[in-house]
């Protein structure tokens, strides 16, 4: 198996990501493709390059402050590159740690979007008090969504638990701000009764946000504001936890002992609630493996990523997302379907990626999606 990972991207690169890379391909057997400038990369590679190690020449990269359309005006980019790798069959799976629009939009032109699906999602894992994680999608990729939308977010959401996490039935939720199923906006009731006569999920109704994380629900479906918003804030709760047991726990001599005695409980506590320990997000509903991680992230996080990349292509998440994601009430003839740009959403707004530029650029064209209509 072969991870190509964008070298460049990220506040820490190439350095950290070279780091997670090495260790990766260390204690996971797995090959990795480091795609970015080889002159940038080489101070931190051992020589000779490891088997199994390689470098992919990429010209350019794309920065963390610029817009997510430069993919397209720097076609040499390195993100741009680590997804060819994975059109041309040279890779397996695509780690990118930086510009999250940027690696969507590369994804998209590139890869091209799955039959069936209208917008990919970006899928987190979380920690829950069962011990088992919950998969959050969006967290990020579609910030106004209608039903349609998060009815497949549920789906694949499902295929995922399914496949990689190994959860026979999984139970899945519509974030919500209560349990009934009168409650919430009018995205919130239309999704709701779709998912309630979907045919093919467990739909355990509507899941509240202290829900999220008892392990009650397996999927948590919401729109991509609302998503990004609740993982921002629930890594910032693990962080504030953890730096309060640091600085409150060694107070005095009773608390000095009382940390050496319950070190490796605390070691215990900090995994199950590190989000780096979830390695980052998978971009579903796009053809190919698609891991985006933090742009901060460190060698770590890194790893994690590549490890998440590397089940998720051993359970053939995208072979079976290929065969079911056609929708099961819909005819394959709809007269009412065209085609439609995909949105990029930056800081200052929306940003239209063309069907047409598509065509020329990735030989995976996405299918034409339904009208306006959920």
């Amino acid at each position: 198996m072969r991870i190509a990972v964008d070298a460049m991207g990220g506040d820490y690169a190439p350095e950290e990501i070279i780091k997670g890379a090495l260790l990766a391909h260390r204690q996971l057997r797995v090959g990795i493709a480091l795609v970015g400038r080889p002159d940038s990369l080489k101070p931190f590679l051992p020589q000779p390059l490891p088997a199994g190690i390689t470098i992919v020449p990429a010209e350019e990269d794309v920065g963390m402050a610029e817009e997510p359309l430069m993919v397209r005006k720097k076609p040499k980019a390195s993100i741009n590159i680590s997804m060819q790798q994975v059109r041309s069959n040279q890779a397996d799976a695509v780690v990118a740690a930086g510009n999250t629009g940027a690696a969507m939009a590369a994804a998209y032109l590139n890869l091209g979007r799955l039959a069936g699906i209208d917008r990919p999602a970006i899928g987190a894992l979380l920690p829950t008090l069962k011990g088992k994680p919950v998969l959050l999608l969006d967290v990020g990729a579609n910030v106004d969504c209608r039903p349609r939308f998060l009815e497949q977010f549920a789906r694949m959401g499902s295929l995922y638990c399914q496949c990689v996490l190994g959860v026979e039935r999984p139970r899945v939720g519509l974030l919500n701000i209560g349990e009934e199923p009168n409650k919430g906006n009018d995205l919130a009731l239309a999704t709701h009764q779709r998912l309630a006569q979907l045919p093919g999920i467990h739909f355990a109704g509507n899941a509240e946000g202290r829900d999220v994380l008892t392990g009650e629900f397996d999927v948590v479906v919401c729109d991509g504001f609302v998503g990004n918003a609740l993982l921002k804030f629930a890594e910032s709760v693990g962080q504030v936890i953890t730096q309060v047991l640091r600085e409150e726990l060694p107070r005095g001599w009773r608390g000095k002992l009382g940390c050496w005695l319950l070190r490796p409980n605390l070691k215990q506590v900090k995994r199950r609630m590190d989000y780096v320990e979830y390695g980052g997000a998978l971009l579903l509903g796009v053809n190919g493996i698609c891991v985006i991680t933090h742009g901060s992230s460190k060698a770590p996080m890194v790893y994690h990523a590549i490890r998440l990349a590397k089940e998720a292509a051993e359970q053939k998440i995208l072979q079976r997302l290929q065969a079911e994601m056609v929708d099961p009430r819909e005819p394959e003839s709809n007269p009412r379907r065209r085609t439609r740009p995909l949105q990029v959403y930056s800081g200052s707004g929306p940003e239209v990626l063309p069907l047409g530029s598509l065509e020329r650029t990735s030989s995976r064209c996405p299918e034409p999606v339904e009208d306006a209509q959920p």
